[in-house]
């Protein structure tokens, strides 16, 4: 089954948020094919290359599905007239973080991409939305979309299609890692089973390793809030 685009979305950086910090978070459709390489799309910019952006995060990807809940939770926010309030590169129907796994593969046009983790939900949100708690909001929904790496570089286009060519850990949902980082913090045994996942990226294999290891969870106030104290 193919899942047609809503919309193919890039932003360049910008001064965001009370401190003006750099971020590519405004998203906005292209109408033109553009080059998927291993690092995104062309014309699509990361401002905080430490948390954003490189391989394993190439491209963003939200499900349009979770906007009229989103609506119905936080009211009428003009962001969610259109795809590209979370800063998504891509928007589709009908694939939510329960039906994505690590490790599948797509087409998408003359690319190939590989799902490679769930978004963390940082601090921008609170400012993008107006909405003082909307990071945490997103982490305790899990509705936090996700990411791919590029696996084939290729040109893509606002009317192509995602189509599923493989499952590499299928048992592996968006949804169950969710669970795993965020509600059953300190299952040993499921953190251990996501550790030894060979495509998983290094950064949440340091994060499940290091939960086994000290047997406590990592702080998110400072993702979540953006704020130091």
């Amino acid at each position: 089954m193919s899942h047609p685009l809503i919309a193919l979305l890039t932003g360049t950086v910008r001064p965001f948020g009370p401190r003006s910090v750099p971020s590519g978070i405004d998203k906005h459709p292209v109408a033109v094919p553009v080059h998927l390489g291993r690092e995104g799309l062309s014309g699509d910019g990361q401002g905080d290359r430490r948390h954003h952006g490189g391989p394993d995060k190439a491209v963003h990807h939200y499900p349009f599905d979770h906007y009229p809940t989103w609506q119905e939770e936080i009211g009428a926010v003009p962001l969610l007239d259109r795809p590209g309030g979370f800063g998504e590169n891509i928007s589709t129907t009908g694939l939510t973080e329960d039906d994505i796994a690590l490790g599948d593969r797509f087409r998408l046009g003359g690319a190939v991409i590989e799902v490679s983790q769930g978004r963390q939900p940082c601090w921008k949100l609170n400012h993008r939305f107006a909405v003082a708690d909307m990071a945490a909001r997103v982490q305790r929904t899990g509705r936090t979309g996700w990411y791919y790496r590029v696996i084939e570089e290729g040109m893509v286009a606002p009317g192509d299609a995602l189509a599923l060519i493989d499952r590499r850990t299928p048992a592996w949902t968006l949804g169950r890692v969710w669970r795993v980082l965020y509600v059953d913090t300190l299952d040993r045994g499921e953190l251990a089973a996501l550790a030894a996942l060979p495509n998983l990226p290094d950064s949440w294999r340091r994060l499940a390793e290091r939960r086994l290891a000290t047997r406590a969870v990592e702080d998110w106030a400072l993702r979540l809030t953006g704020d130091p104290d």
